[in-house]
């Protein structure tokens, strides 16, 4: 991409954008939520045709897309969609997505849901392979279970991919460089997501220190200008030219966007005991959702409910909220108890309201006798000035709740929410679309949290960050409690971990040898097996010396015949080294296996 410029009838999103991503590149694309990163990536698909600048792909080379709201007109099934394009002997590469994404291709694409939509369309992406895939939000709408499957399969793949997710940890696992779009720029570093808020901060750092010199020479240059007037001296044109000039440069400035103002009103203090459940046992749809389940949640705690898709937590937390009635056992709600929800359907939100008057109209909030003003911790706010304090600007306060993206109506949910006064939070999977700051804050504030807080979520580093206790909801009507968060209870259940075995069934078959030893290595399969830990370590070095060599955008342009090198190079070394893992994979195999 060179020279790109877009501007959708206001200020730019942006101007004169440069960038290269390089055969291999794991790249984070990060930014608030409303910053381009969608944008700049339907625009590298050619979804998006910018007003000025050239995008060029190598011939051969390919570009798929992962669409958030898939067009499936013209196909009667998920796995219709899903395949097509496909040749017909590529089309088990459907069945193995779906397995591991957790979609039935034979779904009607009448009746699918947005989730499963855009799982069929994560599938078709996979399954074609193309040479960069480009990731918006890929975990949005998937289980912890199938979140690991994509980051074993992503991290095994020698296509290159640009990734946009809120899920930290798998951020940090796959990403080698990062994209940073802040008020229409774009900054790379090479580094992945693990390194990018320190580089952020110490950008920001540095920017509010030239800020600080610029205004204090505007000032000196501001008296000297009043002191020359006041003594009726011959002004120095210059001086006053260069005055005018920094005047311009402090106006032409681009304010960072602030952190959305969220603060949650705690209310009364409920009763040392908040929810007391013995012996729950319930079925629904002949699934068996807890059986035998005790908990006990006192005030203060911050309980996180994970497991699988469909496993049922929702229907337990309905249990534990007195919502939804158990077959057998009871539940006992403390005393003095005031319950706030974030709902992750969205369903307190109505598409076609105006933002203004989905605040003014919610009843906990309307101020009696003032249309313009709602209610916010028991002081009245004027509504425009409350959305400005969720990073909303005064034109979207009468724009309808869909115009909205995903993270935006995230924000104003949780305006709604922090309004209202509470003891016992409900958080139905909170961090969907949310931008990492918002989730910083967020956090922060659930820590500063006077009252309780029950969560279902599947991002593990918002569970590590939060949760005191996690329920594990394993199926077949096991809910089993444990201390702290994702980490804790993946420790104190190390068989959960993903087995050697569950990541070979993701690669290619093997012939079964009828002539192989039943069981141990042979002495020199047991070398082998000794000496490729360092041969797989040299060439991952060696691959990441020719990614760095490759990160220079000029490098085509300046030394194509490198460049050409290189490429060949990476791809020669990325090939031993999946063949060197496949190898090890295989006697490690054989050896567990004696």
């Amino acid at each position: 991409m060179s020279g790109i410029s877009l501007t959708f009838g206001g200020d730019p999103v942006f101007s004169e954008l440069d960038l290269v991503v390089q055969p291999g590149d794991r790249v984070a694309l990060v930014g608030r939520n409303g910053s381009g990163k969608s944008t700049l990536m339907k625009v590298m698909a050619g979804l998006v045709e910018p007003d000025h600048g050239d995008i060029v792909v190598p011939p051969g080379k390919s570009v798929g897309y992962m669409e958030q709201d898939p067009t499936m007109e013209g196909f009667a099934t998920l796995g219709d969609y899903a395949s097509s394009g496909l040749e017909p002997g590529e089309l088990y590469k459907v069945e193995r997505a779906g397995e591991g994404l957790k979609f039935d291709p034979s779904r009607a694409v009448e009746t699918a849901s947005g989730g499963e939509r855009r799982r069929a369309a994560l599938a078709k992406l996979m399954a074609e392979a193309p040479d960069l895939m480009l990731l918006d939000e890929p975990t949005n709408h998937l289980d912890i279970e199938a979140i690991a499957w994509l980051e074993r399969e992503l991290g095994s793949t020698r296509a290159a991919f640009v990734l946009i997710s809120h899920d930290r940890a798998f951020l940090r696992a796959l990403t080698r460089a990062t994209l940073w779009i802040d008020r229409g720029a774009v900054r790379r570093q090479e580094q992945g997501f693990d390194a990018f808020e320190t580089w952020r901060d110490k950008v920001w750092e540095e920017e509010d220190q030239q800020r600080h010199k610029l205004n204090r020479l505007i000032k000196s240059e501001g008296k000297w200008a009043v002191e020359g007037i006041s003594a009726r001296r011959k002004r120095n044109q210059g001086r006053v030219r260069a005055l005018q000039a920094l005047r311009a440069e402090k106006a032409a400035q681009i304010k960072r966007q602030g952190s959305a103002a969220m603060t949650l009103e705690a209310g009364p203090k409920s009763g040392r005991k908040v929810i007391e459940a013995k012996g729950l046992a319930k079925t629904f749809d002949a699934q068996q959702i807890v059986r035998n389940f005790d908990l006990l949640v006192q005030r203060g705690d911050r309980v996180a409910f994970v497991g699988p898709n469909g496993v049922g937590k929702t229907t337990l937390l309905k249990m534990l909220l007195g919502q939804e009635q158990p077959d057998e056992g009871s539940v006992t709600l403390g005393t003095n108890l005031e319950i706030a929800m974030f709902d992750q359907a969205r369903a307190q939100l109505d598409p076609e309201m105006s933002l203004w008057d989905s605040l003014t109209g919610d009843p906990e909030m309307r101020v009696s006798g003032k249309a313009d003003q709602v209610m916010v911790g028991g002081q009245p706010k004027h509504v425009v000035g409350y959305l400005k304090e969720f990073l909303f600007d005064e034109r979207q306060a009468r724009a309808a709740v869909k115009s909205l993206s995903g993270g935006e109506k995230a924000r104003l949910l949780l305006a709604k929410l922090m309004a209202k006064s509470s003891n016992l939070l409900v958080l139905d999977e909170p961090t969907n679309d949310l931008d990492v700051e918002t989730l910083d804050l967020l956090q922060e504030l659930l820590d500063d949290y006077d009252g309780t807080v029950l969560l279902v979520s599947h991002d593990r580093d918002f569970l590590d960050r939060v949760a005191t206790t996690t329920i594990a909801m394993e199926g077949n009507g096991r809910a089993t409690v444990y201390a702290g968060g994702w980490s804790d209870y993946i420790a104190q259940r190390g068989d959960l971990l993903p087995k050697k075995e569950e990541k070979a069934k993701t690669s290619k078959p093997k012939i079964k040898q009828e002539n192989q030893p039943k069981s141990g290595l042979s002495f020199s399969e047991k070398h082998r097996l000794e000496k490729l830990p360092a041969e797989i370590e040299r060439l991952e070095a060696e691959i990441g010396k020719l990614e760095e060599l490759m990160s220079d955008p000029e490098l085509f342009t300046r030394e194509p015949v490198k460049f050409q090198k290189a490429t060949e190079a990476l791809v020669e070394r990325q090939e031993k080294l999946a063949a060197a893992e496949e190898e090890w994979l295989t006697l490690e195999e054989k050896a567990e296996g004696a």
